[in-house]
């Protein structure tokens, strides 16, 4: 999804490198979230998943993380990303009445 690296976005105001506990525990708190509002609105649901598959890459691409850690973080975010893309609204497709309609709205 992002392609920019994650862990710039995860540190502390004075420039110090942010926990890697504090990561792993605001995940974990975001995923419990994911899933006691699973059943509520679907927009929500989508930003949510997007921003623990965020925490999760930023976790997997923290060098002094233990590897077995980051490997398990990254699979998490790649399963994530999936979530992200099956949640998301098909884009809305326009018949060609659709089209004219609108085009005649917009002169």
């Amino acid at each position: 999804m992002v392609t920019e690296n994650m862990t710039s976005a995860f540190v502390e105001p004075n420039n110090a490198p942010a926990q890697p506990e504090l990561l792993v525990s605001a995940v974990l708190h975001l995923m419990s979230h994911y899933t006691a509002n699973n059943s509520q609105e679907t927009q929500s649901c989508v930003k949510l998943a997007s921003v623990i598959e965020r925490h999760l890459k930023a976790l997997a691409e923290l060098p002094n993380l233990a590897p077995v850690l980051r490997a398990t973080c990254q699979q998490l975010s790649e399963q994530w990303a999936h979530v992200v893309e099956r949640t998301m609204p098909p884009p809305e497709k326009f018949n060609f009445f659709s089209r004219m309609v609108a085009g005649a709205r917009s002169a």
